[in-house]
């Protein structure tokens, strides 16, 4: 674990840059690609397909949490279609990359037990103290099991849990409610609201880092807390088993030049954002710690294998929903091309003589009383 030196105490914060709005207009051009070292789709294409390797069924015991919420206007059930697969309706200036669909809230609830064994089960790391947790604040929930989850273990705190879709269930323990908001926009709940504000897996997602903690610094309370979970925008490995110019690589690639392209970063760990942005907030107190996820279950430690496997069927669960619209929206590249694509990520992620990894960040900071 690794503290910040001693933060400001002003809740004065910069500008920050102003972030491209999304969605592009155009895929990067071939120069640019070239440029940034990703490799055309025909390199994939012309090759012999990998074989499938045995089926995970781990997802197949997981029943969909899709539901409709009488609540909610119907015109937000009104999702685009990009390339075969539902994403949100318009609302704000959201750009999702994730798809809305069953298949992928399957994946997403199977990501959530894959993030609770990096934190030795754990919903957050913060200093909370129990009794004086009050309101919460989840943003992009997601599929809703944090929030959820959150109002199991505190059942006397109101939780709210915030997204751009509505794909969590209506069946919810009483003092959780999901409510349709943007987070890249103002956020419309009054100062000093809330006590802990939790955000996980926001890369490819926020605009702009800095007005994210900027909102977080105003709802929050005197005393509350914020944490943010994100992942290094490429993967490692000691040994260099995990090679220039692989699928694994390129997935990195693509997704940091892509994000750069739609201006939402996807090198949040890379750029020190969630410190920077705290602290330029105002938050103090300010922690983080930084895990390291095994692609697979190559490790040797028991522990750190397990952790590899539920990431690995997370991802597996829906890998083309993970690449459909980017690589699309960023390369170009049709529903076929980034299928190919995918079958290769596969192979070299169950490949255990392929030791990669890449870096979670959980960081969390309290805003002075």
């Amino acid at each position: 674990m690794v503290t910040s030196p001693k933060s400001p105490k002003s809740p004065q914060s910069p500008k920050g840059e102003a972030a491209a709005p999304a969605p592009v207009s155009a895929p990067l051009s071939v120069e640019a690609q070239n440029a940034a070292g990703i490799l055309p789709a025909s390199h994939w294409t012309e090759q012999a397909l990998p074989e499938e390797g045995p089926s995970n069924d781990g997802a197949s015991t997981l029943g969909s949490f899709m539901s409709t919420t009488a609540s909610l206007a119907s015109s937000i059930y009104q999702y685009r279609t990009v390339q075969g697969r539902t994403y949100h309706g318009e609302l704000g200036n959201a750009e999702s990359w994730e798809p809305n669909d069953p298949r992928h809230v399957e994946a997403l609830d199977l990501l959530h037990h894959a993030l609770m064994l990096q934190t030795d089960g754990k919903l957050y790391l913060a200093p909370l103290e129990k009794k004086k947790v009050q309101k919460v604040l989840d943003i992009a929930t997601g599929s809703g099991l944090w929030s959820i989850d959150f109002a199991d273990e505190f059942p006397n705190t109101e939780v709210i849990g915030t997204d751009v879709t509505p794909i969590q269930p209506s069946w919810v323990p009483p003092n959780v409610q999901f409510e349709l908001e943007d987070c890249n926009q103002e956020w419309t709940w009054a100062a000093n609201t809330f006590d802990f504000i939790n955000m996980r897996f926001m890369n490819g997602i926020v605009t702009d880092w800095y007005a994210l903690f900027r909102n977080a610094y105003r709802v929050c309370k005197p005393g509350g807390w914020v944490e943010s979970s994100g992942t290094s925008g490429r993967f490692f490995s000691h040994d260099g088993t995990l090679k220039e110019g692989s699928a694994i690589d390129q997935w990195g690639i693509v997704f940091r030049e892509g994000g750069k392209k739609l201006g939402r970063t996807f090198t949040v760990y890379e750029e020190d954002l969630q410190r920077k942005g705290m602290e330029a907030a105002g938050f103090v107190d300010i922690q983080f710690r930084d895990i390291e996820v095994p692609l697979g279950v190559w490790h040797p430690d028991k522990k750190a294998a397990e952790r590899g496997l539920w990431w690995k069927m997370a991802v597996e669960a829906d890998i083309e929903g993970y690449i459909n619209y980017f690589w699309n929206a960023a390369l170009g590249w049709t529903p076929e091309e980034a299928k190919v694509f995918a079958r290769y990520v596969k192979k070299e992620w169950n490949d255990p003589n392929i030791h990669g990894y890449f870096i979670l960040r959980v960081a969390w900071g309290r805003r002075p009383e």
